[in-house]
């Protein structure tokens, strides 16, 4: 048995183990990558994101919802009870950067969508204890305020488009979403309609309150809206915990 400070002392010996370990490590981290088709399950339901809830989701990042919000359920009995079906590998496959987090000063998000009205959601974002009275989130009254800016929403799309997810700018591509998604869907995945696509969306679904108005509020309340909506959990009910419900 070699001693530690034999190990210590011994600047050859150290170098080779070092390496060794390291070797291990980037092996562990590298290795599942060849295999990541075989990881992310083939879900029914899951898509890209609309233009509007596309800004929706820069919006929660550019105020740093993530810092206290995950999107992420775990497989266990008392997450599976709170918040519903652990969350899928699929669900976050059009997600850069995910949104999977790692601390919860407020409860996951990863199943609100559709579990408030427009209302709540409007209520609670300008002032979180009008409807949770022991909330310690922070006000954003600004969003109702501001008007939302798409000006840039088909760079963004484009960008998105770069990293893998299928928005389309071609009829081939096009074509291709009609068959994987519906055309009502690849109808919204187009780049090129991306600004007529979120006027049209926000403006018919009035998140906001304001019909008159795209706020930033639109954009925001339609990605928390769609939040674990995409997926018919009712299909997983054999699950890890259906025992329990």
């Amino acid at each position: 048995m070699i001693k530690h400070e034999s190990i210590e002392t011994n600047a050859g010996l150290l170098i080779i183990l070092t390496m060794i370990v390291i070797s291990i490590g980037g092996l562990v981290e590298i290795v599942p990558l060849f295999f990541i088709n075989d990881t992310v399950e083939d879900v029914e339901g899951v898509r890209p994101y609309t233009a509007l809830e596309l800004r929706g989701r820069d919006i929660y990042q550019r105020e740093g919802c993530y810092l206290c919000h995950s999107q992420m359920i775990r497989p266990f009995r008392d997450e599976d009870l709170r918040y519903g079906h652990y969350s899928l590998a699929a669900e976050s496959q059009y997600d850069h950067p995910f949104q999977w987090g790692s601390k919860r000063t407020g409860p996951d998000l990863a199943r609100v969508g559709k579990k408030y009205s427009d209302e709540w959601h409007v209520a609670h974002l300008v002032n979180p204890r009008s409807v949770v009275p022991q909330s310690v989130m922070p006000n954003y009254p600004w969003l109702l305020e501001h008007e939302l800016d798409y000006s840039d929403v088909q760079d963004r799309m484009r960008a998105l488009k770069m990293a893998g997810v299928p928005y389309s700018e071609t009829q081939d591509e096009y074509d291709r979403n009609v068959a994987q998604f519906g055309k009502v869907v690849a109808d919204k995945l187009d780049i090129l309609n991306a600004e007529e696509n979120l006027m049209s969306q926000a403006l018919a679904n009035d998140f906001d309150g304001q019909r008159s108005r795209i706020t930033e509020m639109d954009a925001l309340v339609a990605y928390l809206q769609v939040l674990g909506t995409m997926v018919d959990f009712t299909k997983y009910n054999e699950g890890y915990f259906a025992e329990f419900r």
